[in-house]
């Protein structure tokens, strides 16, 4: 089995406590920015801890329809929460998982938006470079809408 590393950093303006507070809140404010990839995001087992199961459905900017979300870890103290997604057509039929752990680092101004994605394939093949430059491409637009969201709402971000 390989493992293939994405890594994702995105600088903000913002606060890291206010950064990671929008992100806890992706189910709610992924499918408002982001609708063509994210349809919706339903919790069918746990209260968002770690243990908890969430299914995604994809929109139709993507070509996958669905997939099965577990949470792996949550520090919300040190702003970090790693997730996987175990089932679905988004592992391309090559993949046994991809694992996700992101982080908001405090930074001069701000902090920063890091992810790393670990995609565990199955057996040799592992995805094409094009799909994990879309991947990438996608994580960073979602994370810009999430923070554009969250700065539109100051009240609750």
């Amino acid at each position: 089995m390989s493992i293939i590393t994405l890594e994702v950093e995105v600088p903000s303006k913002f606060p890291a406590h206010r950064v990671f507070k929008a992100f806890s809140d992706f189910d709610i404010i992924a499918p408002k920015v982001n609708p063509q990839v994210f349809k919706s995001i339903e919790t069918v087992e746990g209260n968002g801890d770690v243990g908890t199961i969430k299914i995604f459905t994809f929109g139709d900017g993507v070509p996958f329809k669905s997939a099965k979300y577990k949470v792996d870890a949550l520090d919300t103290s040190n702003h970090s929460y790693s997730y996987s997604f175990i089932e679905g057509d988004n592992l391309i039929g090559i993949l046994d998982s991809i694992n996700y752990h992101i982080s908001v680092v405090p930074s001069d101004g701000g902090c920063v938006f890091k992810q790393t994605v670990k995609y565990n394939c199955k057996g040799d093949e592992k995805p094409p470079e094009e799909f994990l430059k879309k991947e990438k491409e996608l994580y960073e637009i979602t994370y810009k809408a999430i923070e554009e969201y969250a700065a539109a709402h100051p009240e609750t971000y």
